[in-house]
């Protein structure tokens, strides 16, 4: 049994519970680091693509996770910073200035959004958000001469500091930029629900009468949670766009709003941890279902079949299995079994149990 003995304040409030946490993190932060010296060119484009899909899980857990607002319509903001991103490149903006400008701007498009859509709850928000997104598709058919329309565009490499970083020219680079990035977003993330603004968030997700109770202005965090949300939804939409290198108006459908949706109920709702979590489920679930054919293929003696709809049935029934026997994902059964090592041999069987009746509270209104 292990037990963090606090003696300051400076221990309650810093980011880590205490040096073993630290340590465990700077250990996976080396060995992300160190990945690509020992992983091949395909590999590491993978570990790439989770990162990515981690940063816009990062995104929509702000909102979902953490101040409860359902959203089906964040493949649209994925989209806004993709091209926002690759607009102000063909216009001549430096990297450096384009990338962190695409995901302002996509936050403050998403707040001016936020204003009307905000005023609905639950399954009608989700509707509303989702009608945003199938509108998208269509605005980028009808914006042709900036977006491309159907034939779509093309990501060029990006100067770094007079470095050329292309996905496909130069993996390792590419794969550090997004590694920097998703660093700066979980840290940044971290501080925000450690401010007054991130508690605030917590408090309008478990009940909004209480936060107002308490002196929230519940549109307006409602507005600045969906705001931040999006804008790092349009950072990962603008890196989705540079690890694509082509894409169009199918791209970002609405399919990838849901599957983004599944994929931190999968990961964890609520917590950083599940963004990461789900983001591996996602980014290797489709190598591991081609691997799993092969091997079948092989056994079988014969070749591999091709059966249409196999990922997202996978993954729908994943999603079933986690709703029905741990609703609090991924990381909520590492938190248990974590919890039953460190309080061994004092832990209790119904420790948990209270949080079943705790969840259904007005957020699922």
């Amino acid at each position: 049994m292990r037990i963090v003995f606090k003696t300051n304040y400076m221990q309650d409030i810093r980011p880590w519970k205490d040096g073993y946490q630290l340590s465990l993190y700077l250990i996976l932060l080396a060995v992300v680091f160190a990945a690509p010296f020992f992983m091949d060119a395909f590999y590491l484009g993978e570990m790439t693509n989770v990162l990515i899909w981690a940063i816009a899980g990062l995104g929509l857990m702000i909102l979902t996770g953490h101040t409860g607002q359902a959203s089906l319509g964040h493949a649209a903001f994925l989209a806004m910073g993709c091209y926002a991103n690759i607009i102000l490149l063909d216009a001549g903006v430096p990297f450096m200035i384009a990338f962190p400008l695409a995901g302002i701007l996509t936050g403050i498009i998403g707040m001016v959004i936020a204003i009307p859509a905000l005023r609905l709850h639950g399954i009608y928000l989700a509707i509303a958000t989702m009608a945003m997104s199938i509108l998208v598709d269509d605005i980028i058919v009808l914006t042709e001469p900036w977006t491309g329309g159907v034939g779509g565009k093309y990501a060029p490499p990006v100067n770094i500091f007079g470095f050329m970083v292309d996905r496909w020219g130069t993996p390792r680079e590419f794969y550090y930029l997004v590694l920097v990035v998703s660093v700066i977003v979980t840290l940044g993330y971290i501080n925000l629900l450690r401010a007054p603004l991130g508690r605030s968030f917590i408090a309008l997700r478990d009940s909004e009468v209480s936060a107002q109770a308490m002196g929230i202005d519940v549109a307006r965090t409602k507005a600045i949670s969906f705001a931040i949300s999006c804008g790092i939804t349009g950072l990962a939409g603008a890196l989705m766009g540079l690890f694509a290198g082509a894409f169009n108006n199918e791209t970002f459908s609405v399919v990838i709003s849901i599957q983004l949706l599944m994929m931190i109920v999968i990961g964890g709702l609520g917590s950083i941890h599940g963004a990461f979590f789900g983001a591996i489920i996602v980014g290797f679930l489709p190598q591991f279902l081609s691997i799993a054919k092969e091997w079948v293929g092989a056994i079988a003696g014969g070749s591999s079949v091709a059966i249409p709809g196999l990922e997202f049935g996978i993954f729908g029934m994943i999603l079933i299995i986690f709703i029905l026997f741990e609703p609090m994902g991924i990381y909520g059964r590492w938190f248990k079994i974590r919890t039953w090592f460190e309080l061994f041999p004092f832990y209790r069987k119904d420790m948990f149990k209270r949080q079943k009746s705790y969840l259904k509270t007005e957020r699922l209104r």
